[in-house]
Protein backbone atom coordinates (compact mmCIF):
# COMPACT_ATOMS: atom_id res chain seq x y z
CA UNK A 1 0.00 0.00 0.00
CA UNK A 2 1.39 3.53 -0.99
CA UNK A 3 1.76 6.44 1.40
CA UNK A 4 -0.78 7.96 -0.44
CA UNK A 5 -3.13 5.06 -0.08
CA UNK A 6 -2.41 4.49 3.95
CA UNK A 7 -3.42 8.48 4.18
CA UNK A 8 -6.82 8.63 2.14
CA UNK A 9 -7.41 5.10 4.19
CA UNK A 10 -7.06 6.83 7.55
CA UNK A 11 -8.99 9.67 6.34
CA UNK A 12 -12.15 7.45 5.50
CA UNK A 13 -11.84 5.57 8.90
CA UNK A 14 -10.94 8.26 11.30
CA UNK A 15 -12.39 11.15 9.87
CA UNK A 16 -15.86 9.87 7.81
CA UNK A 17 -17.46 9.48 11.33
CA UNK A 18 -19.70 11.38 14.14
CA UNK A 19 -15.79 13.07 14.51
CA UNK A 20 -16.48 14.98 11.26
CA UNK A 21 -19.51 16.78 12.65
CA UNK A 22 -18.81 17.08 16.76
CA UNK A 23 -20.27 20.93 16.70
CA UNK A 24 -23.63 20.35 14.81
CA UNK A 25 -26.50 21.45 16.95
CA UNK A 26 -28.37 17.62 15.71
CA UNK A 27 -27.29 15.17 13.72
CA UNK A 28 -30.25 12.72 12.09
CA UNK A 29 -29.60 9.60 10.05
CA UNK A 30 -31.30 9.00 6.65
CA UNK A 31 -30.00 5.46 5.88
CA UNK A 32 -26.19 5.94 4.81
CA UNK A 33 -26.13 9.88 5.19
CA UNK A 34 -25.85 12.13 8.35
CA UNK A 35 -27.79 15.36 8.23
CA UNK A 36 -26.31 17.85 10.35
CA UNK A 37 -27.52 20.78 11.44
CA UNK A 38 -25.52 24.48 12.65
CA UNK A 39 -26.06 27.37 14.25
CA UNK A 40 -26.89 30.02 11.79
CA UNK A 41 -29.34 28.02 9.66
CA UNK A 42 -26.61 26.30 7.88
CA UNK A 43 -27.25 22.30 7.19
CA UNK A 44 -24.55 19.87 6.08
CA UNK A 45 -24.96 16.31 4.37
CA UNK A 46 -22.08 13.81 4.78
CA UNK A 47 -21.68 10.26 4.64
CA UNK A 48 -18.72 7.24 5.19
CA UNK A 49 -20.44 5.52 1.93
CA UNK A 50 -24.00 5.64 -0.13
CA UNK A 51 -24.42 1.91 0.55
CA UNK A 52 -24.69 0.83 -2.83
CA UNK A 53 -26.93 3.80 -3.87
CA UNK A 54 -27.54 3.29 -7.08
CA UNK A 55 -28.05 6.11 -10.41
CA UNK A 56 -31.85 5.60 -10.35
CA UNK A 57 -32.43 5.92 -6.65
CA UNK A 58 -30.38 9.04 -6.36
CA UNK A 59 -32.94 11.93 -7.18
CA UNK A 60 -35.07 10.28 -4.41
CA UNK A 61 -32.42 10.08 -1.87
CA UNK A 62 -31.29 14.02 -2.43
CA UNK A 63 -34.94 15.16 -2.38
CA UNK A 64 -35.52 13.37 0.46
CA UNK A 65 -32.81 14.52 2.18
CA UNK A 66 -33.27 18.25 1.11
CA UNK A 67 -36.70 17.83 2.49
CA UNK A 68 -35.75 17.16 6.04
CA UNK A 69 -34.04 20.48 5.62
CA UNK A 70 -37.38 22.04 3.82
CA UNK A 71 -39.04 21.61 6.63
CA UNK A 72 -37.18 24.04 8.67
CA UNK A 73 -37.54 27.26 7.74
CA UNK A 74 -34.48 28.34 9.76
CA UNK A 75 -32.22 26.57 7.75
CA UNK A 76 -31.47 29.04 4.64
CA UNK A 77 -28.18 26.89 3.21
CA UNK A 78 -27.36 23.37 2.93
CA UNK A 79 -23.71 22.12 2.02
CA UNK A 80 -23.44 18.38 0.43
CA UNK A 81 -20.12 17.59 0.68
CA UNK A 82 -18.65 14.71 -2.69
CA UNK A 83 -15.73 13.27 -2.59
CA UNK A 84 -14.35 11.58 -5.44
CA UNK A 85 -13.32 8.21 -4.95
CA UNK A 86 -16.90 7.29 -3.36
CA UNK A 87 -18.30 4.97 -5.97
CA UNK A 88 -21.66 7.65 -6.40
CA UNK A 89 -22.92 6.91 -10.02
CA UNK A 90 -25.47 9.67 -10.72
CA UNK A 91 -25.11 11.80 -7.35
CA UNK A 92 -23.79 14.93 -9.58
CA UNK A 93 -27.25 14.53 -11.78
CA UNK A 94 -29.07 13.93 -8.72
CA UNK A 95 -27.81 17.07 -6.55
CA UNK A 96 -28.39 19.24 -9.42
CA UNK A 97 -31.93 17.54 -10.30
CA UNK A 98 -32.79 18.96 -6.38
CA UNK A 99 -31.11 22.62 -7.04
CA UNK A 100 -28.05 21.96 -5.28
CA UNK A 101 -25.21 23.41 -7.41
CA UNK A 102 -21.13 23.15 -7.37
CA UNK A 103 -18.89 25.70 -6.00
CA UNK A 104 -14.93 25.30 -6.74
CA UNK A 105 -13.43 21.67 -6.26
CA UNK A 106 -10.86 21.41 -3.56
CA UNK A 107 -7.61 18.94 -3.11
CA UNK A 108 -8.16 16.54 0.09
CA UNK A 109 -4.57 16.77 1.83
CA UNK A 110 -3.30 14.89 4.55
CA UNK A 111 0.26 13.97 5.85
CA UNK A 112 2.26 14.56 9.52
CA UNK A 113 2.03 17.84 11.07
CA UNK A 114 5.76 18.15 11.76
CA UNK A 115 6.12 18.72 8.14
CA UNK A 116 4.37 21.91 8.40
CA UNK A 117 6.43 23.46 11.05
CA UNK A 118 10.56 23.16 9.31
CA UNK A 119 11.76 26.08 8.78
CA UNK A 120 9.05 28.56 8.38
CA UNK A 121 10.16 31.96 9.41
CA UNK A 122 7.89 34.62 10.29
CA UNK A 123 7.61 37.26 8.20
CA UNK A 124 8.83 40.91 9.11
CA UNK A 125 6.45 42.64 11.08
CA UNK A 126 4.11 40.20 10.99
CA UNK A 127 2.52 39.13 14.12
CA UNK A 128 0.87 35.67 14.95
CA UNK A 129 -1.36 34.83 18.02
CA UNK A 130 -4.50 33.23 18.82
CA UNK A 131 -7.71 35.04 19.33
CA UNK A 132 -10.89 34.04 21.74
CA UNK A 133 -12.38 37.78 21.99
CA UNK A 134 -15.57 38.77 20.29
CA UNK A 135 -13.99 42.19 18.60
CA UNK A 136 -11.19 39.90 17.69
CA UNK A 137 -13.28 37.09 16.46
CA UNK A 138 -15.90 39.36 14.16
CA UNK A 139 -12.42 41.39 12.29
CA UNK A 140 -11.45 38.24 11.31
CA UNK A 141 -14.50 37.01 10.35
CA UNK A 142 -15.01 39.83 8.42
CA UNK A 143 -11.24 39.58 7.13
CA UNK A 144 -12.32 36.23 5.87
CA UNK A 145 -15.43 37.34 3.93
CA UNK A 146 -13.31 40.10 2.11
CA UNK A 147 -10.56 37.55 0.99
CA UNK A 148 -12.48 35.21 -0.54
CA UNK A 149 -14.44 38.12 -2.23
CA UNK A 150 -17.70 37.51 -0.45
CA UNK A 151 -20.34 40.26 1.29
CA UNK A 152 -19.25 40.93 5.40
CA UNK A 153 -21.78 38.46 7.10
CA UNK A 154 -22.01 38.47 11.08
CA UNK A 155 -23.10 34.27 10.49
CA UNK A 156 -19.78 32.91 10.82
CA UNK A 157 -18.55 35.22 13.18
CA UNK A 158 -22.32 33.89 15.50
CA UNK A 159 -21.28 30.51 14.84
CA UNK A 160 -17.69 30.81 15.71
CA UNK A 161 -18.04 32.32 19.20
CA UNK A 162 -21.05 29.99 19.71
CA UNK A 163 -18.54 27.77 19.78
CA UNK A 164 -16.04 29.20 21.41
CA UNK A 165 -17.96 29.44 24.39
CA UNK A 166 -18.57 25.63 23.82
CA UNK A 167 -14.66 25.05 24.64
CA UNK A 168 -14.86 22.27 21.92
CA UNK A 169 -11.16 22.60 21.00
CA UNK A 170 -11.10 24.80 18.36
CA UNK A 171 -8.86 27.59 18.24
CA UNK A 172 -8.41 30.73 16.06
CA UNK A 173 -5.04 32.01 14.38
CA UNK A 174 -4.71 35.29 12.84
CA UNK A 175 -1.56 37.04 11.15
CA UNK A 176 -1.41 40.74 11.90
CA UNK A 177 0.34 43.18 10.15
CA UNK A 178 0.37 47.20 11.16
CA UNK A 179 -1.86 46.02 13.59
CA UNK A 180 -4.54 45.09 10.59
CA UNK A 181 -5.82 41.11 10.42
CA UNK A 182 -4.29 40.22 6.84
CA UNK A 183 -4.72 36.20 7.17
CA UNK A 184 -6.71 33.58 9.15
CA UNK A 185 -7.10 29.74 10.07
CA UNK A 186 -8.62 27.83 12.16
CA UNK A 187 -7.13 24.53 14.01
CA UNK A 188 -9.94 21.66 14.81
CA UNK A 189 -8.64 18.90 16.54
CA UNK A 190 -10.30 15.50 16.23
CA UNK A 191 -10.93 13.77 19.44
CA UNK A 192 -10.62 9.90 19.47
CA UNK A 193 -8.22 10.22 16.60
CA UNK A 194 -4.55 10.98 15.39
CA UNK A 195 -5.78 14.32 13.52
CA UNK A 196 -6.43 17.74 13.69
CA UNK A 197 -7.54 19.75 10.97
CA UNK A 198 -6.78 22.94 9.27
CA UNK A 199 -9.69 25.31 8.12
CA UNK A 200 -10.82 28.13 7.02
CA UNK A 201 -7.25 29.59 5.43
CA UNK A 202 -7.83 33.16 4.21
CA UNK A 203 -5.38 36.05 3.29
CA UNK A 204 -6.33 39.35 1.98
CA UNK A 205 -5.46 39.23 -2.14
CA UNK A 206 -2.75 42.46 -1.92
CA UNK A 207 -0.32 40.10 1.27
CA UNK A 208 -0.33 36.87 -0.95
CA UNK A 209 2.85 35.70 -1.74
CA UNK A 210 4.87 36.73 1.52
CA UNK A 211 4.73 33.34 3.46
CA UNK A 212 2.29 34.73 5.82
CA UNK A 213 -0.52 31.65 5.43
CA UNK A 214 2.38 29.25 5.40
CA UNK A 215 3.96 30.78 8.69
CA UNK A 216 0.23 30.77 10.21
CA UNK A 217 -0.25 27.59 9.35
CA UNK A 218 3.14 26.70 11.14
CA UNK A 219 1.54 28.36 14.23
CA UNK A 220 -1.65 26.19 13.85
CA UNK A 221 0.63 23.04 13.78
CA UNK A 222 2.71 23.42 16.38
CA UNK A 223 -0.12 24.29 18.80
CA UNK A 224 -1.35 20.69 17.72
CA UNK A 225 1.93 19.13 18.03
CA UNK A 226 1.79 19.88 21.65
CA UNK A 227 -1.85 18.19 21.76
CA UNK A 228 -0.29 15.22 20.73
CA UNK A 229 -1.77 14.99 17.06
CA UNK A 230 0.13 13.22 14.41
CA UNK A 231 -1.34 13.69 11.63
CA UNK A 232 -3.19 16.79 9.82
CA UNK A 233 -5.56 17.12 7.03
CA UNK A 234 -7.83 20.21 4.88
CA UNK A 235 -9.47 21.23 2.20
CA UNK A 236 -7.35 23.02 0.58
CA UNK A 237 -7.60 25.54 -2.56
CA UNK A 238 -5.09 25.91 -4.99
CA UNK A 239 -3.43 28.38 -3.51
CA UNK A 240 -2.66 26.81 -0.43
CA UNK A 241 -2.14 23.12 -1.80
CA UNK A 242 1.10 23.57 -3.10
CA UNK A 243 2.13 25.03 0.44
CA UNK A 244 0.82 22.05 2.07
CA UNK A 245 2.73 20.24 -0.57
CA UNK A 246 6.05 21.91 0.18
CA UNK A 247 5.23 20.49 3.50
CA UNK A 248 5.17 17.05 3.14
CA UNK A 249 1.42 17.03 2.61
CA UNK A 250 -0.26 14.37 -0.13
CA UNK A 251 -3.29 14.58 -2.15
CA UNK A 252 -5.46 12.07 -1.31
CA UNK A 253 -8.39 12.65 -3.23
CA UNK A 254 -10.59 15.62 -4.30
CA UNK A 255 -13.62 17.41 -2.90
CA UNK A 256 -16.47 19.35 -4.17
CA UNK A 257 -18.88 21.31 -2.49
CA UNK A 258 -22.65 20.93 -3.40
CA UNK A 259 -24.57 24.06 -2.21
CA UNK A 260 -28.67 24.55 -1.73
CA UNK A 261 -30.05 27.66 -0.85
CA UNK A 262 -33.43 29.27 0.07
Amino acid sequence: MTIKEQYLRAYDEQLRTDAETPTAISVTRLGSLRLAVYAGGLGFITYRDLGGTEAKDMVALVAEALAFYSADPEIDKVEWKVRTHDAAPGLHEALLANEFFPDEPESIMVGPLEGLCEDVPVPDGVTLRKVTSEADVRAMSAMADTAFGEPVSTRMADSLLTRLARKDGMELWVAELDGQIVSCGRLEPVQGTHFVGIWGGATLEEYRGRGIYRALTAARAQSALAMGKTLVHSDSSEYSRPILERSGLVKVSTTTPYYWRR
